[in-house]
This record gives C-alpha cells, structure tokens and sequence, in this order.
C-alpha cells in the first residue's frame, strides 16, 4: 500500500485483528473492559477487540471507560458497536459501579503535564491500581506499563529484557514502577492472572516518535539527536500484541516489552524524512551512547514479528503529511533524558 488515504482508512488498518488476536480472543469467556478506553491508543483497541471477537463468533460485549472529554471518542465507540460508560475512575464510587467482567483491559495513566502534578501523576499511576485490582480481583487484567521503566540502557546493548534492572528516572517513571508493583502484588496476592505491557513506543500518522520526526523535517524544526535511538511499532501491532497479552495472564504477572524489533537512529530516520518530504533535514546535538530501549524478542516468540516494519510507517508518515493529513498534535517528547515531561 503506498499511502493511507484519509482518517477513515487509517482507523480502519489500526482495528484490524491479526489472526492471533482472533485466536487468542477466542481462548477467554465473557466480556471485555477498557479502562481508559478514550486516550490515544484506546479507541482504536477497542475496535480490534470487537472485530476479533465477531471474527472468532465470540459473543462479547466490549465496553470502554473513560471521562470521555472528548464526546466525539465516545460517539464513535457507539457507532462501532462498542458500549461505553463515563467514569472517573479515581472515585471509587463511580468505578465500583462499573459492570464485573471475566476480562479487564487496563489504559489509564498520565504521563504528560507529570512535571508540576506529580500528586496527580502517582494517584493515577500508583494509587489508581489498587483500586482497580480490589474491584476486578476476580478477572483476568492485561495492564499498560512503559519501558521508560528501565531508564537508559547502552546503546550497544540491543535494548532491555523484560528481567533487565529497572532504574525508572523522574516522577513519571518511577510512578510508572510503582503502577507496576500495586499491580503485581494484587496479582500474587489475590490470584490475578495478569500481564503487564511495556509499550515503547506505539506509532501512527497522526501520532508517534515517526510523525514527530516527520513534522519537524516537514517544517523545517531542527531534530534533536541527543537521544539519538528509539524503537517504534506501529500502532495497529501494538493493539495486536496487547490483546494477545490477556491469554498470556499469568500469576506472577506475564512481563511483555510491546516494542519494535529494529533499533532505530533518529539522526537516519530525519534524514531519510527529508529524501522523501524534499526538505533538508536540520540536525541539533550528538548521540549519547545510551537511550530508552528495549528487545521485544519474548513478544515477538508469542505473537510473530509485527505485520508493518519501519520502512513502510515512514513511507506512510512521509506521504500523509505531504497531503496535510492531520496531527493529533501530542508530541511524544522522546528525546527528553531527564524524565520531566
């Protein structure tokens, strides 16, 4: 495919299940929740969850989440067959209110505006999950986590394993950790089958480390190579694998780096943007010889390699903002070390 014609075609690719995800999907009884379901990824996961569940004949009601600040997410959800509730689920009134469901997807989390709400950032983040596993103690959770985690590891390294140290910088990592440790004790204590994603770094066309890069080559913002590697999945296989993620819960929790198997140099990525835009590429700064990355490699023995490589994301990514395809305008601020975002 050379390029992704408008939003519509778009949406269409990022729901569309693997047969995995029909097989894995297959495999669990009952209906399926999405906490969080109105972020930037969730939409479009509950869209594959409903279409791998018709694909397998799975009667499954699927349910989304969410504040829902913007009403347009949720009457889109509606129109796909997808129920929704409007919940803050930091009030535990209004989330033990939510249905009990044999499967629990879980999405909610802050990361940006972290610098300045760092009590905000580790309610949502730390506190938040306790809350969650006591309500849902008697379902299987797949639960959103970050490789920032890790911290930086040596380039030359090829990327942290799921059993690398985690060494989390800034408030935001580290409530990321603590997300992760609520969770895993609920896990052992109660019998949770869980599995714990750690996404780095989901991309589409409006949206991702690619688009950001893109952009800046497009209107001639200088690139910032200081984190000068990245891994970038698209976000159609990042759904994917997180689906497939439920049938892996576990007790201890299954640990899944979700996260592309090439390991990218943002100095190339910019430069090949600006073959393909015509723009000159302006470069600012110099490798360090470490950054956030991780090896997908138990991910891709459960699921298989993912179904769009780096090359084809870019060509998508270069086409779709030379035709003024639109931004979701969130920059990913993946070249920040410090961990302030």
């Amino acid at each position: 495919m050379d390029g992704i014609q408008d939003i519509e075609q778009l949406e269409d690719l990022l729901s569309a299940p693997s047969e995995g995800v029909i097989a894995s999907l297959a495999k669990l009884d009952g209906d399926l929740l999405i906490l969080g379901v109105g972020g930037k990824m969730g939409p479009s996961l509950a869209r594959m969850a409903k279409r791998a569940s018709d694909g397998a004949g799975t009667r499954r009601n699927i349910i989304g989440a969410a504040r829902f600040s913007s009403p347009e997410v949720k009457t889109a959800l509606q129109a796909q067959g997808i129920g929704t509730i409007r919940c803050d689920l930091l009030d535990q009134e209004q989330l033990n209110r939510l249905p009990d469901v044999p499967n629990v997807v879980y999405m909610a989390g802050m990361k940006f505006g972290a610098t300045g709400n760092e009590a905000l950032t580790w309610a949502m983040n730390a506190f938040l999950p306790g809350i969650v596993s006591q309500k849902f103690a008697q379902s299987r959770i797949a639960a959103f986590s970050t490789g920032n985690v890790y911290g930086v590891t040596p380039v030359s390294g090829g990327g942290s394993c799921e059993d690398a140290p985690l060494n989390p910088q800034g408030d935001y990592a580290m409530s990321c950790l603590g997300r992760e440790r609520i969770f895993e004790h609920f896990c052992r204590a109660r019998d949770i089958p869980m599995s714990l994603i750690r996404l780095n770094y989901a991309c589409e066309m409006r949206y991702g480390v690619l688009a950001d890069i893109a952009r800046k080559v497009w209107t001639g913002q200088p690139v910032d190579v200081t984190m000068g590697y990245a891994n970038v999945i698209w976000q159609g296989d990042a759904n994917a694998w997180s689906l497939q993620s439920l049938a892996e819960a576990s007790v201890p929790p299954c640990v899944l780096n979700v996260a592309g198997p090439e390991q990218i140099r943002v100095r190339d990525v910019a430069q090949e943007f600006g073959r393909l835009l015509d723009k000159p590429a302006v470069i600012s700064g110099e490798e360090a010889p470490d950054a956030l990355l991780s090896c997908s490699k138990r991910a891709q023995a459960l699921f298989g390699p993912p179904r769009v490589g780096v090359e084809q994301l870019m060509a998508w990514c270069a086409d779709w903002i030379r035709r003024g395809g639109s931004s979701l305008d969130k920059p990913t601020h993946f070249e920040v070390r410090d961990g302030k975002f």
